[in-house]
């Protein structure tokens, strides 16, 4: 006679497998608990904030992040209760993307760590190298492996930006070592 142990991760007569695959069906419940905590985020923010500005009529400088909100918690338990019943999004039409397949971990983490490296040099070393770093990165994690031609592009790209922005639009960007040249 064999026991079988149960615990409150693994309820009796669903394996490991079969959880994964309800929460693979129901991958949009993530969407759901992003849009609660946006709306609580939102309406925390709202009720908090200290408004100095004498208001004049019903609607005043809060009301507009409360309905937002409201909106957010609603569309969060209406889109939850859907995908609860079995409702999916459709792909659209023009999409290629096989769903069953698993996500390109890789690439994600890649371009999550250009984007985070760029965030961080963007001070020290100006807007010019590291937009050009942040361009040949996620041209590189991509899938381009053309070393000789993309970081040329990718210089090009990001001083053409910097010039745009902080030039034509009065938009300042650190411009780093590079400051007072362009």
């Amino acid at each position: 006679m064999t026991t079988t142990t149960e615990s409150p991760s693994n309820p009796p007569g669903e394996s490991g497998s079969s959880r994964r695959s309800w929460l693979r069906e129901h991958s949009e419940l993530g969407v759901c608990v992003m849009l609660l905590a946006l709306g609580v985020l939102v309406l925390t923010d709202a009720l908090t904030m200290d408004v100095e500005i004498a208001q004049r009529g019903p609607i005043g400088p809060k009301t507009v992040p409360i309905a937002v909100g409201i909106g957010l918690l609603v569309v969060a338990v209406l889109l939850a209760i859907d995908v609860l019943r079995g409702g999916r999004g459709e792909a659209e039409g023009g999409e290629d993307i096989d769903l069953s397949e698993p996500a390109d971990w890789r690439t994600v983490l890649l371009l999550a760590g250009v984007f985070l490296g760029a965030a961080v040099l963007i001070e020290p070393l100006g807007f010019p190298i590291a937009g050009a770093l942040l361009f040949w990165g996620a041209a590189y994690a991509l899938g381009s492996r053309h070393l000789d031609r993309d970081p040329l592009i990718a210089a090009g790209l990001s001083l053409i930006t910097y010039v745009v922005f902080n030039n034509l639009l009065g938009v300042p960007l650190p411009g780093g070592p590079l400051m007072g040249v362009l």
